[in-house]
């Protein structure tokens, strides 16, 4: 059993019992008090004037696709170090996903290869925030504006995040979040989109809630058709208890992070860099191993001594279907999803332990 988890919650059932039995007294686990709350403390958080609960980043992204009008044949340029459900969604339309590569060191969109990549057929462009990491994303911003293109920020790991002062969720056009297990906020399943657009609101509002919007006589009236992508009330206590405290989460963090690299970078591992006006969450600590170290092995060498560890994440452009359909793996992303591991991050970490464990493997690879 792996006893060093990458992450465990930062909440307890303790924390929403009484909010739970409320619940229950009350009957209404949907559209209640709690989603409209939660939402406007997501805007207040972020900066956004609008916030929208989803029912996962996946969905949140699908949404925003949806509301720009993509379709079969439309281009949107998207991060290839990303986690597959940023191109799905584009794949899913219909529409033509095409990767752009990213820094080795930042992990994050090439300015350079979007420029390269942006075709009349350029319909938006999805910046992923590499593992919660925005450095970068406010140069792709003004290419974008060049270009009369919508920026999608997939903000699935950035909640709390920022580049010069503004946080993620107020930066893009539209931005969605992740409230997955993995992620610092938690409610299960979960997501959201932050908007500061009236009108991209109002299509939001409807289409997120069946395609309802004011009332026929004493019925609702549904003059667009639309989807249930809604939040549950028991989810919207959670994010709600949690983000009070994230700052504090954040904080504690960058404490731990700093502690591995203060071990781990006499070792030749290399940390993702952060933009000197970039706040990180350090959703995930992640790392490039150094080129004589078998990452795969160190990986299976540290589940053997009960530390759980993951790579970076994927390279889209290398995955199977990807790779079959377009054949343009993009290399730097390549190289990243090959070379980097994300370590165990959360309070109750014993870095040490950690560390210790990454020498003995580099002693005996060493052999």
């Amino acid at each position: 059993m792996l006893e060093t988890r990458l992450i465990k919650p930062y909440i307890t059932f303790d924390d929403v019992e009484e909010d739970f039995k409320d619940i229950f007294a009350s009957g209404i686990f949907t559209k209640g008090k709690n989603v409209q709350e939660f939402q406007s403390e997501l805007s207040a958080y972020t900066g956004a004037k609008y916030s929208f609960l989803t029912t996962s980043a996946t969905t949140a992204l699908w949404a925003c696709l949806k509301l720009l009008g993509i379709k079969a044949g439309d281009e949107v340029i998207v991060s290839d170090f990303s986690f597959p459900a940023s191109s799905n969604v584009i794949e899913d339309l219909g529409a033509i996903p095409v990767f752009a590569d990213v820094s080795l060191e930042t992990y994050n969109m090439l300015p350079s290869d979007l420029e390269k990549k942006i075709t009349p057929r350029t319909k938006a462009v999805m910046f992923v925030d590499a593992l919660g990491n925005p450095t970068g994303i406010s140069a792709i911003k003004e290419i974008c504006a060049h270009h009369n293109i919508p920026l999608i920020e997939d903000a699935a790991c950035a909640i709390g995040s920022s580049e010069n002062g503004i946080r993620c969720g107020s930066i893009a056009d539209l931005s969605c979040f992740s409230f997955h297990p993995r992620k610092l906020l938690c409610t299960g399943e979960g997501g959201a989109i932050t908007t500061n657009s009236d009108e991209w609101a109002k299509w939001l509002q409807v289409k997120l809630n069946h395609g309802a919007d004011g009332m026929l006589g004493k019925a609702l009236d549904f003059p667009e058709y639309g989807y249930n992508f809604r939040m549950s009330e028991l989810q919207a206590v959670m994010g709600r208890k949690q983000i009070i405290t994230l700052d504090k989460i954040i904080a504690d963090r960058n404490r731990i992070k700093q502690d591995y690299v203060k071990n781990l970078a006499p070792l030749g591992f290399e940390i993702q860099k952060i933009g000197d006006n970039v706040k990180h969450n350090v959703q995930s600590l992640v790392f490039t191993v150094p080129a004589n170290i078998a990452r795969d092995s160190l990986m299976e060498f540290l589940k053997e001594n009960g530390i759980e560890s993951s790579i970076g994440t994927y390279a889209l452009s290398s995955t199977g279907y990807n790779k079959n359909k377009y054949n343009c793996i993009q290399p730097n992303s390549r190289i990243l999803f090959e070379r980097t591991i994300t370590l165990p991050c959360y309070h109750e970490v014993d870095v040490s332990y950690v560390v210790k464990n990454i020498i003995e493997f580099m002693s005996n690879q060493n052999k």
